[in-house]
């Protein structure tokens, strides 16, 4: 359904998965923010099914800076240690620049409406909460982001709506690191935060060895429902 573009920056082009609303009129725009694993399949189909439901989807390349065009798979050690790689070498302040590049661009693309949200997974989920903090996105969801602990204070500064998908079992989150999410987002008015108590870290990720139908299902009801109410024209 989509196709690949490229999004000009003082610093580069970097690449971006663009997958276009089904629907003729302008739409509102979800920017998908990547797992470890690049812009790779799993994150090219979320593009495609929030295009099917209605939005323009973008997903960009943000290891550009590191190394561009990653595509990996959950499916070898070998691939598994490269994004593991990515991801320590990857610094989330020059990911949250690019992402607002990106989310300037899509809002001068023909096919938005100018209402832009963002949606993350994994290291994603950790940049959709940067995202609510530090840009100018009108909503953004987050998957069992880590190390979202270690930037709870800047929730003060969140301007838009703010969902997040809490594994309870998350294997990189501990319960302390949940607790201070909690204790800090709790409180704030435009942040919901939604529990699955028996779900292990990327149970919405379909095929992959923590899956959970259930849960996803109803995490991604609850993200479409928020995206839809929160990006209205």
């Amino acid at each position: 359904m989509g196709h690949m573009i490229e999004i000009e920056t003082p610093d580069g082009a970097f690449g971006t998965y663009r997958a276009e609303p089904m629907h003729e009129d302008r739409r509102p725009a979800v920017i998908v923010l990547q797992e470890i694993f690049g812009v790779n399949a799993v994150m090219r189909g979320v593009c495609d099914d929030l295009a099917a439901k209605g939005f323009l989807a973008v997903c960009p390349d943000l290891f550009w800076r590191l190394e561009p065009g990653v595509d990996l798979t959950d499916r070898s050690e070998a691939e598994w240690q490269n994004a593991f790689d990515l991801m320590n070498r990857f610094d989330p302040d020059t990911g949250v620049i690019d992402i607002q590049r990106t989310i300037d661009h899509v809002r001068g693309d023909t096919r938005c409406n100018g209402h832009v949200g963002a949606v993350g997974y994994c290291l994603g989920g950790l940049l959709a909460f940067l995202t609510a903090c530090r840009t100018d996105a009108e909503a953004s969801v987050g998957y069992y982001g880590v190390n979202i602990a270690s930037f709870a204070g800047e929730a003060k500064t969140i301007r838009g709506q703010l969902m997040l998908h809490i594994a309870g079992k998350d294997q990189y989150v501990d319960a302390a690191a949940q607790a201070k999410v909690h204790s800090a987002l709790d409180p704030l008015p435009n942040v919901t935060l939604h529990d699955y108590p028996e779900r292990d870290h990327a149970f919405a990720r379909i095929g992959g060895e923590h899956y959970d139908e259930a849960d996803a299902s109803t995490a991604n009801a609850r993200t479409l429902h928020f995206l839809s109410a929160n990006l209205q024209a």
